[in-house]
């Protein structure tokens, strides 16, 4: 598709504004984190909630809420203070590959990484202006205690070459604050600009056909040159145009 500068722009925004809206929210999967008000409910919903959020998207909300159900709606305050017969009654959940196993352990590192940092916030903050790496040292962080081999794979390793497209969709709920309502703009050490797109099929395939992604591969490579391509037009917000590429993608059909 042969757009010039200006027509891709006109696009972006339309779009975004179609589609960053509260009226997304419950359709998303970031509906899940908007159930909550305190800091690190939302910080601890909105990372289990992104964790599982590929499939369908009814069924990922469907699962997400019957997760926040098993922690009896106080996420934060169940992470901190359970006893090991309330992990007992997690070992039934499964969203697609992820099972109790893995859930199980979620918690445990969640807890360490509170304990030891107050927030998942501080973790990320190490590297505010480099997400290739700042993912990368909370994923190491994460895994710092004794876990399932078969957990790994849950949390994207982008110093890998992973495009690590759930984690940069939690970090823009996390950072972005424009108040429109959807993000939720928590976290203020992490400067918008710095966030990399969130990058599967759909995205991908819409940035293809408007000529702002050439890589044929969804991978890290890919997620930087999409990336680099959108702060042409913002230069200080340029994932609100996730909002656009995911909305043509997936609900227009583009």
């Amino acid at each position: 598709m042969a757009l010039n500068y200006q027509e891709i722009f006109e696009l972006l925004e339309e779009k975004h504004d179609k589609f960053n809206r509260v009226s997304f929210i419950e359709s998303d999967p970031i509906s899940i984190p908007h159930l909550f008000s305190k800091t690190q409910d939302i910080e601890i919903a909105g990372f289990l909630a992104s964790t599982i959020a590929w499939g369908q998207r009814v069924t990922i909300i469907k699962n997400a809420n019957q997760l926040m159900q098993l922690m009896d709606l106080a996420p934060h305050d169940f992470v901190m203070h359970h006893v090991p017969a309330d992990l007992k009654r997690l070992e039934k959940f499964k969203h697609r590959t992820f099972n109790g196993i893995d859930l199980t352990f979620f918690i445990s590192s969640l807890k360490n990484i509170y304990q030891a940092h107050h927030s998942l916030e501080n973790v990320f903050a190490q590297y505010p202006t480099n997400m290739q790496q700042s993912i990368h040292h909370f994923r190491n962080q994460f895994f710092e205690l004794e876990h399932p081999q078969r957990t790994t794979k849950h949390v994207s390793d982008s110093m890998n070459n992973s495009a690590a497209k759930r984690i940069n969709m939690y970090l823009r709920w996390m950072v972005r604050n424009d108040n429109r309502g959807v993000d939720f703009g928590l976290w203020k050490k992490i400067n918008p600009k710095h966030l990399m797109c969130p990058l599967d099929v759909h995205s991908g395939n819409v940035a293809r056909k408007l000529g702002l992604l050439n890589r044929t591969q969804n991978d890290w490579k890919a997620v930087e040159e999409l990336t680099t391509n959108l702060r042409k037009y913002d230069i200080n917000d340029p994932i609100k145009y996730d909002f656009s590429l995911f909305g043509l993608g997936v609900f227009e059909r583009f």
